[in-house]
């Protein structure tokens, strides 16, 4: 397994429309999403699509931590336990509907940065995993969120070609001092 180095906005491997995978259950594939998870443990983000590692492939992987989706429904106790780490190889989103919601995000190949950014607020998606077989499941809240960001990397965008109003645009480290102090009055 490998780290690989992320590419940052800018790289020609961002703007591009990423290649279909002929094949699913290929070693490399398997090798290229392995070395994806290492890279995604390393760096501790949410999702990572093979194009940020400068493999332009309609591969992503992501999951989403139980306490994630505890907070988005206010659960006490016991967080749920999440969408476990996830690839998905050919992927396609449907909206399940017309709502959008704004919220922050952030990406490994913007670094320091994060934005509001409107997303549908439920999707279905459809993909192939890497043993072949069709994945095909209904996200809400955050999770529905991760995975329409990292297939924007599939199709060249990258979440500021997203945003509405860029006065949102700040630096994480701006925008978390002013969020504490915000919150503190």
């Amino acid at each position: 397994m490998a780290i690989l180095k992320i590419a940052r906005m800018g790289h020609p491997v961002l703007k591009r429309i990423a290649d279909p995978v002929q094949d699913p259950t290929d070693p490399e594939i398997h090798k290229l999403i392995n070395d994806m998870v290492d890279t995604l443990a390393d760096i501790g983000g949410a999702g990572l699509a093979a194009p940020q590692v400068h493999v332009p492939l309609r591969v992503v992987i992501f999951h989403v931590p139980g306490a994630r989706l505890a907070a988005e429904d206010q659960v006490e106790g016991t967080p749920p336990p999440g969408i476990p780490l996830t690839a998905l190889i050919n992927p396609e989103i449907t909206p399940l509907g017309d709502e959008m919601v704004d919220g922050l995000e952030a990406c490994l190949s913007v670094p320091g940065l994060a934005g509001t950014v409107p997303r549908y607020s439920r999707i279905r998606y459809r993909a192939l995993a890497p043993n072949g077989s069709v994945i095909e499941r209904e996200a809400t809240g955050f999770h529905a969120r991760v995975v329409q960001h990292e297939c924007d990397h599939l199709d060249g965008i990258l979440y500021p070609m997203r945003m509405r109003d860029m006065t949102s645009l700040g630096f994480v480290e701006e925008l978390r001092r002013y969020e504490d102090k915000e919150a503190g009055d």
